[in-house]
């Protein structure tokens, strides 16, 4: 018992310091988002106000949002080139996945000669923009493929996915091989062991790169700027762009509106895919 007494008491936060400490953070995080949301808010503002009061420091919601939606809707057909952006999205995203899918059951579960370099140059396409490759890219899809103007000309050439492939190889090294080795002794081929035990294990990583994928695919621009001509089959980047004129009167209140509504799609997945996608990137083997 005296040795007890002697013994130094653990020094405990107290609630007053503990307290003080909490409203710090949360105030830092608050000034954080209000600092990253500032834009959207501005042009959120700034969508509601009519023409006359864009440019106006004035930073009070107007009643004008709907006719602006409406002039870019009707007038600018955005509702058009975001259905097209939709068809493009969906389509790149589905095809980028099954491809993956596909290249990474090869690269962990076949094998062939030059394997690891075949990888190497997957990895080194990573560093490899579009805008690198547009020269080369336009002679083909334009000249030798003739698919300008066409949907194939924004989808074919981006169904290829480095990083979709990376993703998938490196979760598929994470499940056990003798889970593998059983289903081939049960008589499973690849394509029936990829849909029946690999891809229901790796809905978290689908979900992770189909959010990737589509805000890529959604935020299109130079490439479809390049090889579409044809107003009918432009995609919504362009559209919103080709809003503000150049040289001329720019409704600026107009152009926010349909700022606001192209956010709303990739918004969407990403709030609809938010659990896959944050699972999909943890770094652990419970994914």
């Amino acid at each position: 018992m005296v040795r007890d007494r002697l013994l130094p008491r653990a020094r405990t936060a107290s609630p007053t310091r503990a307290r003080r400490g909490d409203w710090s953070a949360h105030l830092a995080l608050i000034l954080a988002v209000l600092l990253i949301s500032a834009p959207l808010i501005l042009a959120l503002i700034k969508a509601t106000q009519p023409s006359s009061a864009v440019l106006s420091p004035s930073l009070l919601p107007g009643g004008a949002f709907f006719t602006n939606l409406e002039r870019v809707w009707v007038d600018a057909h955005l509702g058009r080139s975001m259905l097209n952006s939709l068809i493009v999205a969906v389509t790149v995203t589905a095809g980028k996945t099954v491809l993956a899918l596909l290249a990474a059951l090869a690269f962990v579960y076949f094998r062939f000669p030059l394997k690891g370099a075949a990888f190497a140059l997957v990895l080194v396409s990573l560093m490899l923009p579009t805008e690198v490759l547009i020269v080369a890219l336009f002679d083909l899809v334009s000249r030798d493929l003739k698919w300008a103007d066409s949907f194939a000309a924004i989808i074919v050439p981006f169904l290829a996915s480095a990083t979709g492939t990376f993703l998938f190889r490196q979760h598929f090294l994470n499940i056990p091989a003798s889970l593998a080795d059983a289903a081939r002794i049960d008589g499973c081929g690849p394509l029936r062991y990829l849909t029946r035990i690999l891809i229901p294990m790796s809905w978290n990583t689908i979900g992770a790169l189909a959010v990737i994928q589509f805000v890529y695919a959604w935020d299109q621009y130079l490439w479809p700027l390049v090889i579409m001509q044809r107003d009918d089959h432009q995609v919504v980047q362009v559209g919103l762009r080709k809003l503000i004129e150049v040289g001329g009167q720019t409704d600026w209140g107009a152009v926010m509106a349909g700022a606001i509504i192209t956010m709303l799609p990739p918004l969407i997945v990403f709030t609809a895919l938010q659990e896959q996608f944050s699972r999909g990137f943890a770094l652990s083997e419970d994914k």
